[in-house]
Protein backbone atom coordinates (compact mmCIF):
# COMPACT_ATOMS: atom_id res chain seq x y z
CA UNK A 1 0.00 0.00 0.00
CA UNK A 2 1.51 3.21 -0.60
CA UNK A 3 1.32 5.77 2.00
CA UNK A 4 0.93 9.44 1.65
CA UNK A 5 1.69 11.86 3.79
CA UNK A 6 0.03 14.94 3.12
CA UNK A 7 -0.71 19.14 4.31
CA UNK A 8 -4.17 20.74 3.33
CA UNK A 9 -3.21 22.86 0.07
CA UNK A 10 0.84 21.52 0.01
CA UNK A 11 2.59 20.31 -3.25
CA UNK A 12 1.84 16.77 -2.06
CA UNK A 13 -1.06 17.60 -3.95
CA UNK A 14 0.65 16.82 -7.27
CA UNK A 15 0.97 13.00 -6.16
CA UNK A 16 -2.55 13.11 -4.62
CA UNK A 17 -4.17 14.06 -8.08
CA UNK A 18 -1.45 11.82 -9.63
CA UNK A 19 -2.79 8.38 -7.27
CA UNK A 20 -6.44 9.51 -7.98
CA UNK A 21 -6.09 10.23 -11.56
CA UNK A 22 -4.82 6.54 -12.03
CA UNK A 23 -6.87 4.73 -9.48
CA UNK A 24 -4.47 3.60 -7.29
CA UNK A 25 -5.02 2.42 -3.40
CA UNK A 26 -3.03 4.47 -1.16
CA UNK A 27 -3.47 5.49 2.66
CA UNK A 28 -3.60 9.41 3.26
CA UNK A 29 -1.86 10.79 6.61
CA UNK A 30 -2.50 14.15 7.01
CA UNK A 31 -0.50 16.65 9.03
CA UNK A 32 -0.94 19.96 10.06
CA UNK A 33 1.56 23.37 8.27
CA UNK A 34 4.13 23.10 8.78
CA UNK A 35 4.69 19.64 10.43
CA UNK A 36 8.49 20.66 11.66
CA UNK A 37 6.58 22.73 14.10
CA UNK A 38 3.04 21.28 14.96
CA UNK A 39 3.90 17.59 14.36
CA UNK A 40 7.68 17.47 15.46
CA UNK A 41 7.31 13.56 15.61
CA UNK A 42 6.65 13.38 11.95
CA UNK A 43 11.04 14.40 11.95
CA UNK A 44 11.00 10.97 12.96
CA UNK A 45 10.05 9.70 9.78
CA UNK A 46 10.94 12.47 6.90
CA UNK A 47 14.36 14.04 9.12
CA UNK A 48 13.84 17.09 6.41
CA UNK A 49 10.15 17.78 7.83
CA UNK A 50 9.16 18.38 4.48
CA UNK A 51 5.32 17.52 2.40
CA UNK A 52 5.16 15.73 0.79
CA UNK A 53 6.24 11.89 2.15
CA UNK A 54 5.72 8.75 0.43
CA UNK A 55 6.56 5.32 0.80
CA UNK A 56 6.14 2.62 -1.33
CA UNK A 57 7.18 -0.68 0.12
CA UNK A 58 11.31 -0.02 0.11
CA UNK A 59 10.83 3.34 -1.63
CA UNK A 60 10.46 6.19 0.02
CA UNK A 61 10.13 9.84 -1.94
CA UNK A 62 10.16 14.00 -0.76
CA UNK A 63 9.58 15.25 -4.27
CA UNK A 64 6.24 15.86 -5.40
CA UNK A 65 6.67 15.82 -9.22
CA UNK A 66 9.65 13.22 -9.04
CA UNK A 67 6.85 11.23 -7.21
CA UNK A 68 4.03 11.33 -9.47
CA UNK A 69 7.03 10.46 -12.77
CA UNK A 70 7.89 7.49 -10.03
CA UNK A 71 3.87 6.15 -9.97
CA UNK A 72 3.33 6.83 -13.63
CA UNK A 73 6.53 4.76 -14.25
CA UNK A 74 6.29 1.98 -11.38
CA UNK A 75 2.57 1.62 -11.63
CA UNK A 76 1.69 2.25 -15.31
CA UNK A 77 1.52 1.93 -17.87
CA UNK A 78 -0.53 5.21 -18.06
CA UNK A 79 -0.99 8.39 -20.86
CA UNK A 80 0.10 10.23 -17.95
CA UNK A 81 3.40 9.73 -18.40
CA UNK A 82 5.00 10.47 -22.04
CA UNK A 83 7.27 7.83 -23.38
CA UNK A 84 11.04 8.09 -24.67
CA UNK A 85 9.91 7.39 -27.89
CA UNK A 86 7.65 9.87 -28.50
CA UNK A 87 8.20 12.85 -29.77
CA UNK A 88 6.81 15.29 -26.93
CA UNK A 89 8.91 13.47 -23.89
CA UNK A 90 11.48 16.34 -24.11
CA UNK A 91 8.88 18.76 -23.46
CA UNK A 92 7.14 16.26 -20.92
CA UNK A 93 10.03 16.34 -18.61
CA UNK A 94 11.04 20.05 -19.29
CA UNK A 95 7.07 21.01 -17.86
CA UNK A 96 7.90 18.09 -15.18
CA UNK A 97 11.11 20.31 -13.80
CA UNK A 98 9.40 24.03 -14.53
CA UNK A 99 6.34 23.10 -12.37
CA UNK A 100 8.45 23.42 -9.13
CA UNK A 101 11.90 24.89 -9.87
CA UNK A 102 10.17 27.88 -11.76
CA UNK A 103 6.40 28.23 -10.56
CA UNK A 104 6.28 27.02 -6.99
CA UNK A 105 9.83 28.56 -5.96
CA UNK A 106 8.92 32.25 -6.11
CA UNK A 107 5.47 31.52 -4.62
CA UNK A 108 6.73 29.78 -1.47
CA UNK A 109 8.55 33.24 -1.13
CA UNK A 110 5.44 35.12 -1.56
CA UNK A 111 3.72 32.95 0.96
CA UNK A 112 6.48 33.29 3.01
CA UNK A 113 7.57 36.51 3.41
CA UNK A 114 3.35 38.00 3.37
CA UNK A 115 1.69 35.05 5.49
CA UNK A 116 3.90 32.81 7.23
CA UNK A 117 6.75 34.73 9.05
CA UNK A 118 5.73 36.93 11.83
CA UNK A 119 4.31 40.39 11.34
CA UNK A 120 7.63 41.84 12.15
CA UNK A 121 9.55 39.69 9.81
CA UNK A 122 6.63 39.89 6.83
CA UNK A 123 8.72 41.88 3.67
CA UNK A 124 6.09 43.47 0.91
CA UNK A 125 9.06 43.71 -1.47
CA UNK A 126 10.12 40.77 -1.29
CA UNK A 127 6.69 39.34 -1.79
CA UNK A 128 6.20 41.57 -4.47
CA UNK A 129 8.74 40.95 -6.43
CA UNK A 130 8.46 36.80 -5.84
CA UNK A 131 4.98 37.35 -7.29
CA UNK A 132 6.61 39.44 -10.68
CA UNK A 133 8.93 36.41 -10.87
CA UNK A 134 5.93 33.72 -10.83
CA UNK A 135 3.73 36.05 -13.14
CA UNK A 136 6.79 36.56 -15.44
CA UNK A 137 7.21 32.44 -15.76
CA UNK A 138 3.67 32.12 -16.29
CA UNK A 139 4.26 33.55 -19.54
CA UNK A 140 5.30 30.03 -21.06
CA UNK A 141 2.07 28.36 -19.77
CA UNK A 142 -0.17 31.10 -21.43
CA UNK A 143 1.49 30.64 -24.18
CA UNK A 144 1.64 26.70 -24.51
CA UNK A 145 -1.97 26.78 -23.42
CA UNK A 146 -3.06 29.28 -26.24
CA UNK A 147 -3.50 26.58 -29.08
CA UNK A 148 -3.69 23.21 -26.91
CA UNK A 149 -6.57 22.19 -23.94
CA UNK A 150 -2.65 20.37 -22.58
CA UNK A 151 0.81 21.46 -21.67
CA UNK A 152 1.92 18.75 -24.13
CA UNK A 153 1.60 15.62 -26.38
CA UNK A 154 -1.82 16.76 -27.49
CA UNK A 155 -3.23 15.17 -24.23
CA UNK A 156 -3.13 15.20 -20.37
CA UNK A 157 -0.48 14.16 -18.26
CA UNK A 158 1.72 14.32 -15.57
CA UNK A 159 3.08 17.66 -16.63
CA UNK A 160 -0.70 19.23 -16.04
CA UNK A 161 -1.03 17.69 -12.91
CA UNK A 162 2.69 19.18 -11.24
CA UNK A 163 2.00 22.63 -12.99
CA UNK A 164 -1.64 22.61 -12.42
CA UNK A 165 -0.69 22.75 -8.42
CA UNK A 166 1.03 25.76 -8.80
CA UNK A 167 -2.03 27.07 -10.03
CA UNK A 168 -3.79 26.15 -7.12
CA UNK A 169 -1.25 27.52 -4.95
CA UNK A 170 -1.46 30.81 -6.80
CA UNK A 171 -5.22 30.34 -6.32
CA UNK A 172 -4.60 30.36 -2.70
CA UNK A 173 -2.30 33.43 -2.21
CA UNK A 174 -3.65 35.88 -4.38
CA UNK A 175 -1.86 35.60 -7.18
CA UNK A 176 -4.54 34.11 -9.48
CA UNK A 177 -6.60 37.35 -10.21
CA UNK A 178 -3.50 38.27 -12.93
CA UNK A 179 -3.70 35.10 -14.54
CA UNK A 180 -4.11 35.65 -18.77
CA UNK A 181 -6.82 34.18 -20.04
CA UNK A 182 -5.63 31.09 -21.66
CA UNK A 183 -3.90 30.31 -18.06
CA UNK A 184 -7.31 30.96 -17.21
CA UNK A 185 -9.63 29.22 -19.05
CA UNK A 186 -6.85 26.01 -18.62
CA UNK A 187 -6.79 25.46 -15.06
CA UNK A 188 -10.88 25.63 -14.81
CA UNK A 189 -10.28 23.01 -17.54
CA UNK A 190 -8.09 21.11 -14.78
CA UNK A 191 -10.43 21.48 -12.04
CA UNK A 192 -13.47 19.59 -13.97
CA UNK A 193 -11.46 16.44 -14.07
CA UNK A 194 -12.86 13.87 -12.05
CA UNK A 195 -9.31 13.41 -10.76
CA UNK A 196 -8.83 16.29 -9.77
CA UNK A 197 -12.24 16.24 -7.84
CA UNK A 198 -11.66 13.38 -6.01
CA UNK A 199 -8.46 14.52 -4.99
CA UNK A 200 -10.03 17.78 -3.46
CA UNK A 201 -12.43 15.19 -1.70
CA UNK A 202 -9.84 13.01 -0.34
CA UNK A 203 -8.05 15.61 1.21
CA UNK A 204 -10.99 17.20 2.76
CA UNK A 205 -12.29 14.16 4.06
CA UNK A 206 -8.78 12.96 5.44
CA UNK A 207 -8.54 16.36 7.13
CA UNK A 208 -11.94 15.93 9.48
CA UNK A 209 -11.52 12.31 10.01
CA UNK A 210 -7.78 12.86 11.24
CA UNK A 211 -8.75 15.78 12.88
CA UNK A 212 -6.32 18.02 11.06
CA UNK A 213 -7.73 21.75 10.15
CA UNK A 214 -7.60 23.22 7.40
CA UNK A 215 -5.34 25.69 5.96
CA UNK A 216 -6.95 29.20 6.86
CA UNK A 217 -7.07 30.49 2.47
CA UNK A 218 -6.96 34.21 1.63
Amino acid sequence: MITLYHCDGARSFRPLWMLEEQGLPYELKMLPFPPRVFAKEYMAINPLGTIPFMVDGETKMTESSGICHYLGTRHGPTPLVVGVDEPAYGAFLNWMYFSDATLTFPQTLVLRYSQLEPEERRNPQVSGDYAKWFLGRLRAVEAATANSEFLCAGRFTAADIANGYALRLAGNIGLDKDFGPNVRAYWERLQQRDGYQRAVAAEQKAGVEQGVKARVRP
